[in-house]
This record gives C-alpha cells, structure tokens and sequence, in this order.
C-alpha cells in the first residue's frame, strides 16, 4: 500500500454563505420566525408553518418552539389530518413490493398521505384563530395554501443518511409502526416513496421559503453538539445560487459493512475504535449533506440535493439537465476491502429491465478506478471463456441455499489489479472487487440496484444474510463478456490524448455503452481544465495537496487534499488546478467525470 499524508482529508467541508447571513440559534431563532409572521399578518394572528421532512422528530421540534414561543398554539398536521397508516400501506402497496430490497418508484404528491376534508377543516379552525399558532409537521403547508391570508413558511430539512442512522437506532419511517423491522425495508420504504414524494413536495417551497431550519441537528443519531441552525430563505437561495458557481464539496458519509477494510480509517484520520469502514459516500448528492457556513464559523446542515432541485441547470449544465432532469447523475464512493474481504459477486440491471421493473430511467453502470492495491489485490469480470450458463446458475442457485459454496473462480475472471488501473463495468457485467484494494467507484448514481449472485457464505452486520437476487440476476447478465470481450473492451483501456510538457491528459473510459467519460490528468505545476458547460466531478488520485482556482477571479481559490472528490458546476466553465505553495508531492493525478455528449465541444 502507498503511504499518504495523515489527517489532511476534510471530513467537514462547508459551503459558504453569503457575507451578510448568519445562521441563528435557539429562541432567537424563533423569535425571527415570529417577526416575520407577524409582519406578514397585519391585522390577523400570525401563524408560522413548519413543514418538516419526514423523519424529523416532530415531538423534539415541538418542544423546541413551545419553549422559544410560549404563548403561541402549536398544532400537529399529521395528527390531525394524516390518513391511517392502514390507509397508506394500501395504497402504496405495488410500489413497497413484498421484496425485501428493491420496489418501484412512487410519483405521489403529499396530498396522498392525508385526508382533504380533514386538512379543509383545519384550514378553517386555523383562518378563524384569534390567537398566534404554529402549524408543524411534513405536508403543513397543504393547510397554510387554503387560506386566505400569509404566514411565515420553514422548513425543517433533513439529510437520509441522518434519517437512516435513525431508523437503524430504532426510528420509524413516516408514522409507521416500524421501530423493529429490517432496516433494508425501512430504507426500501423512504427509497422508493417517502423521500420521492418528500422532495417533490419541498421543491414547491423553495422560492417561498421564509427560513430554513437544521432538523439534523434535532434528535441527531449520533450527536455532534451542534445547535440546530436556522437561516432565512433569502440566505438559503443565495448560498445555493453561489455553490452552483464555484468548485465545492459535500460531506462525505463513512459506513462499517461485512467486507469493510482497514486502509480509510488509517490514511483518512477515522475513528481508529470501529472495527473497519466498508463505505465512504464521497459525492452523492442524494445521499450527502451540505454544511452552509457564516462569516462567523456557525453551519447549518442541509441535504445537498437542495442543490440539485434548487440550481440544476448551473450546476448540472444545459444538456446535462436536459438529459436528466435534477437528478445528480455521478456517483463517485469508496470501497474498501484492505485488510477485509470481496465484494458480493454481482450484476446491475441494464436499462430497459430498470425501467420496467422499477420505474428509474436509467441504470448503474460503473467501473472501479484502483486508488490503491493490495499485491495479490483481483477485480471479477466477466464470465470465463465457454462457460457452461446453466451449470453456473445450478450453482449459484445450490450456494443460496446453503448446499455448497459457490465456485468463482471457475466462472468467472479475476484480473490481477494495482494502483491507477480502471476496471469498466456497464450494467450487465458479472463483477466484484477482491480483497485488498481500495476502490474510487465512478459510476452512475441509482446506488441500490445490485443484484447479488454470491456473498461468499457471509451475514450481514444485523445477523442476517444478506439478500441475494439470482432471479434478477439471470435476466441481466450479458453471457457474451466473456474473457476475451473483457480483457478488450473492460480493462485498463487508457487511451493518451494530448502530452505537452508535464502534463499528460489520458482517456481511461467508461465503456462506449455507459454514459460517463473519465479524463486522467497527471501534472507537476498546474493543468488547465473547463466544464464545457457539463458538471466536472474529481478526485485527487495522487499527490499530497492541490488548489482549484478562477482564471477570472470568478471564486477564491479552493483547496483539495489526497483522495477528496469535488464537483465544479457546469456554470464555472474555466478552472485551473495546481499545486499549492505547501505541496511537496512531485507528481499529481486527478481523474474527471463528466456526461459524455454534453459539452460544448461535443455539440
């Protein structure tokens, strides 16, 4: 393994705010709300709605402002006019699916989990208040847009990998009697329809928004002593406006799994006390948070897919948003198995089964770049030459079930990998990584869609094996990748595209069937880049410490360690990276993603 500077990757990137805002706290935090009310009502009792994500501890929350605005009447929405939870499983039934995992994608709107004649109702108690309220709980605005009058709107956001540390303490999805279930269900259930409806609901209220409050930060799974932050809507809209126009980073997400690998924790400054991360969700949007901060240091934490709804033709690029619609669609993450163990032997669906089974509409395809490599390190790809197709599925079929253990090396290829090689997969490849690498996955981003064919006899975290999905896999793989189509089409196909002093730009993929183009610079001074009007995401593959900077000025310079990922919004256009004034590393590499047919040279 190489060695790498300790302690210099920023585990807490933050998104700066403009210079006027600030983020507050507290009763002052309420009490802002309350003005804004007030001055909003006239003549009337001021109300404040407080939509709140799903998951949000509403009992905490309610506290909170009872505490701050003792005289004001707080009102549940979603006891008062949610449908029984009966009710919604019924109806979100087709799309929950008895499979354990994977379902279909809901198209609801809020308004499905709630009874209109209940919400008019409360409407109407609310319109004759004489008295100041608050309305509080996800889909509060529903109420506050049938009145006549104007109110002060928040609200109260959350990130899902806080709402999944929740679930796995024992929290249950929206108002479901779920606290023991299997947290793959749980997860299904937000998947597939909570967060889907969640985040159609919130776009509505983006550019009405009055304040934004830090709901992580209330009933965190994991308490980081952070107060919960609120910010206005004017600082909320203009800090996003700002992100979409300069290089950034999210907040990457550390997770232990089964194969987890000792190689993060060590070189990445972890917490030495966990037996091994498995994970690191180092760019997904859906996934990741944002941490806005002020002049004065204070941050609030918010889902950086607000970016993606909020900006995403100046952070994904005209075509690219023409293309996708708000939906990051790069995923870049980390596997580690150093010190640990393969991968699940696996197939992701191809494009036209993803769509008709789960209503997305478009597929995993992905490849693994080597950051770092083990010596006896192998990726699996691919089915070895003449492989008999129904004896390999009699035996994966016999492995399931516990009858003997599943021959993969028979079947399929294991390549000898080592650092800087990339390894391409497109949806309907056989695959997994071995022990002993440390992978920068580059991929697309539907994340859950993996069908295991194999996971070497193991149980989860939980106890319980994990799931596999042969039946699924069958309909996927594409028999004919086989050793020869691999090692030809798959395996380190870098192809060196200009050579003009230090600096060496090379194309090492993806496949011309998967829909990312990935550039490798390697530089000593600097390399010039643009976004041609395409989102740029990458990560600093080699070297201790570079810098991101505007040949206009256009941003400050930013600053990127080791084996960060960053993202460049399309509206940037030209940027330049080079070493800063502390580097000592005397070669770097970064590899680039980017939508292949959507920038401006390709149009």
């Amino acid at each position: 393994m190489s060695t790498v500077p300790l302690g210099q990757y920023e585990k807490q990137p933050t998104v700066p705010l403009p210079a006027d805002a600030r983020v507050l706290t507290g009763a002052s935090a309420w009490a802002a709300a309350a003005d804004a009310a007030a001055a909003k009502a006239g003549e009337r009792a001021p109300l404040i709605v407080v939509d709140a994500y799903p998951g949000a501890d509403l009992p905490l929350l309610a506290k909170a402002i009872a505490g701050a605005l003792p005289d004001w009447r707080i009102v549940d929405v979603e006891d008062a006019a949610a449908l029984p939870i009966a009710h919604i499983d019924a109806r979100f039934a087709d799309n929950l699916t008895e499979d354990r995992v994977f379902g279909v994608l809901s198209h609801a709107t809020v308004d499905a989990f709630y009874d209109a004649e209940r919400l008019d109702k409360l409407a109407v108690e609310v319109d004759g208040a004489t008295g100041p309220t608050v309305l509080l709980g996800w889909g509060a605005d529903l109420v506050a847009r049938r009145l006549a009058h104007p109110y002060a709107l928040v609200l109260a956001d959350m990130a899902r990998w806080e709402l999944q540390l929740r679930q796995r303490a024992g929290a249950t999805n929206w108002r479901a009697e779920n606290p023991d279930e299997d947290q793959l269900r749980k997860y299904k259930r937000g998947f597939f329809v909570e967060w889907r409806v969640a985040d159609r609901h919130k776009t509505t209220l983006f550019d009405r928004l009055d304040f934004v409050l830090d709901a992580n930060a209330i009933g965190s799974a994991e308490p980081t002593g952070r107060t919960a932050g609120m910010i206005t809507g004017e600082a909320f809209r203009a800090g996003l406006r700002d992100a979409a126009r300069a290089p950034l980073r999210v907040v990457p997400f550390f997770d232990p799994g089964v194969w987890g690998g000792q190689w993060m924790k060590q070189r990445l400054d972890l917490d030495p006390g966990k037996p091994n991360y498995a994970w690191c969700f180092d760019c997904v949007p859906e996934e990741n948070s944002l941490l806005l901060e002020d002049a004065e240091g204070a941050v609030v934490e918010i889902p950086s897919l607000d970016l993606v709804l909020a900006q995403p033709e100046a952070l994904l690029g005209e075509r690219t948003y023409a293309r996708f619609g708000a939906e990051f669609p790069i995923r870049f993450d980390f596997l580690d198995t150093m010190e640990g163990g393969n991968l699940s032997l696996q197939v992701h669906p191809l494009t036209d089964y993803i769509q008709r089974t789960f209503g997305m509409h478009y597929t995993q395809d992905e490849s693994y770049y080597m950051l770092d490599a083990g010596d006896d390190a192998v990726v699996y790809l691919g089915t070895k030459d003449g492989v008999d197709r129904d004896a390999m599925l009699a035996d994966l079929r016999a492995a399931e079930t516990g009858e003997r253990p599943f021959p993969a090396e028979r079947y399929v290829n294991a390549f000898p990998a080592k650092k800087h090689d990339h390894f391409l997969i497109p949806a309907g490849t056989i695959h997994s990584s071995g022990a002993n690498s440390m992978v920068l996955e580059i991929s697309a981003t539907p994340f859950i869609f993996t069908f295991k064919l194999w996971d070497w006899g193991r149980l989860g975290l939980d106890g319980v094996p994990r799931p596999v999905h042969i039946d699924h896999g069958e309909r996927n793989l594409v028999w004919k990748r086989d050793t020869a189509w691999t090692e030809a089409n798959l395996v380190n196909r870098v192809e060196t595209i200009t050579s003009e002093g230090d600096v060496v730009e090379e194309r090492t993929g993806l496949h011309e069937l998967e829909f990312i183009e990935v550039r490798r610079h390697w530089f000593a001074e600097e390399v010039t880049h643009d976004t041609e009007g395409t989102v740029n995401v990458l990560n600093l593959v080699e070297g201790d410490e570079v810098e991101i900077t505007s040949p206009t000025g256009a941003f400050a310079p930013y600053t990127i360690h080791y084996a960060e990922t960053f993202i460049v919004p399309a509206a940037v256009g030209p940027y330049v990276i080079r070493r800063t004034a502390r580097s000592r590393s005397e070669r770097f590499g970064t590899v680039k993603a980017s939508v292949r047919g959507t920038r401006t040279s390709e149009a």
